[in-house]
């Protein structure tokens, strides 16, 4: 079984759609996906993922399934710099967050004191039902490290969403703590990350990642990629005001 998970294209996070290179960048994308077999297909309820997906689906001629849970991660929680509430459970910066025990751990990463008196474990909560309901549709289910399945195909599925809540289901499927995948990996907009399904013990399986963030559709075609989803530096020469930098990696 093979999964994508699809970062949607340069966003405007102001009407929640794309901006004009971002609708470059998904008919390009489009162009990649149709040589795929892609047996389902299943989207954000965001406009910015459901926008990405739209070149695809009208070229084939099919339609993607809303999970309501494959949304941007969000988790909010007290700043423990400022006191003041963050919406987006990852932006700590790293000397913060690395500095808690528990943090680079799997089962523990979300309840390290940066995140008390939030809700980021109950966000996690759901995007893990969310996963191990997906995945049951192919007869999948979490055994500890591994997954257990009486039948392991030989198809494809895609998810158009976002940069935080797939590195959260990355997390989950091979038992990383997405604080680890938030701070020391990047999707670009528009790329595709694919992970297989590898059974070396039969009907158990793990998840192995073939390709990270690849944008070969932007390189082949000459189309430079968007730096949305960059933390902000003490100086990068951009303006860091602007959303498509300003650490809300969405």
């Amino acid at each position: 079984m093979r999964i994508l998970l699809i970062r949607h294209a340069e966003p405007d996070y102001k009407v929640d759609s794309l901006t004009p290179k971002g609708w470059e960048e998904a008919e390009l994308l489009s162009r990649r996906l149709l040589r795929y077999d892609i047996r389902d297909f299943y989207v954000s309820p965001l406009g910015r993922a459901r926008d990405t997906a739209a070149y695809t689906l009208e070229k084939l001629g099919r339609e993607a399934e809303t999970l309501p849970w494959l949304r941007e991660f969000s988790g909010s929680y007290p700043d423990p710099e400022t006191g003041r509430r963050r919406t987006v459970a990852w932006d700590v910066k790293p000397r913060i967050w690395a500095a808690y025990p528990g943090v680079t751990d799997a089962r523990t990463w979300c309840d390290v004191p940066a995140f008390q008196g939030g809700n980021v474990r109950d966000v996690w909560e759901e995007t893990t039902r969310g996963v191990n309901e997906l995945l049951a549709r192919y007869g999948m289910v979490k055994d500890g490290p591994v997954w257990k399945c009486g039948n392991n195909g030989d198809y494809t599925i895609a998810l158009f969403c976002h940069f935080g809540i797939s590195m959260a289901v990355l997390g989950y499927l091979m038992d990383i703590s997405p604080m680890v995948l938030w701070h020391h990996t990047l999707c670009f907009p528009s790329s595709v990350t694919e992970v297989v399904t590898e059974e070396r013990i039969k009907g158990e399986l793990s998840f192995r990642i073939t390709k990270l963030g690849d944008l070969t559709h932007l390189e082949a075609a000459g189309e430079k990629r968007s730096t949305a989803g960059l933390f902000p530096e003490v100086y990068t020469g951009i303006d860091s005001t602007d959303p498509a930098v300003n650490g809300t990696l969405k």
